[in-house]
């Protein structure tokens, strides 16, 4: 099981030694605006500062993505993810697809 305290977008872990590279984790989600979510994200851009109902949303996309490649690596018997990042895309307009990706090992502690 993966320690979420054992995730990084560094190549290595201090302290920890790999002993087993398992192959690409991901996770995926695919979120949109809701109208009202517009609604409310136009108004605040009106006002101007920070846009939180976006915020919000990408935040929520970021988790279950990593949530998603969390359970991938889960899967594949790994104990600790490397090289982890997020990227994401436009699906269409107001369809993003946000992706959370790195290389699922097995560590021993040194």
């Amino acid at each position: 099981m993966i320690d979420t305290n054992l995730i990084t977008t560094a190549n290595a872990l201090d302290g920890y030694k790999v002993t087993k590279q398992l192959g690409l984790v991901r996770g995926i989600t695919v979120r949109s605006r809701s109208v009202f979510g517009n609604i409310a994200g136009h108004l605040q851009s009106i006002v101007g500062g920070e846009l939180s109902v976006y915020v919000e949303l990408c935040e929520k996309a970021r988790n279950d993505a990593y949530y998603h490649m969390i359970e991938h690596g889960n899967a594949m018997g790994a104990n600790a993810i490397i090289a982890m990042r997020y990227d994401a895309n436009d699906v269409m307009e107001g369809v993003t697809e946000v992706l959370a990706y790195g290389t699922a090992v097995y560590v021993e502690k040194i």
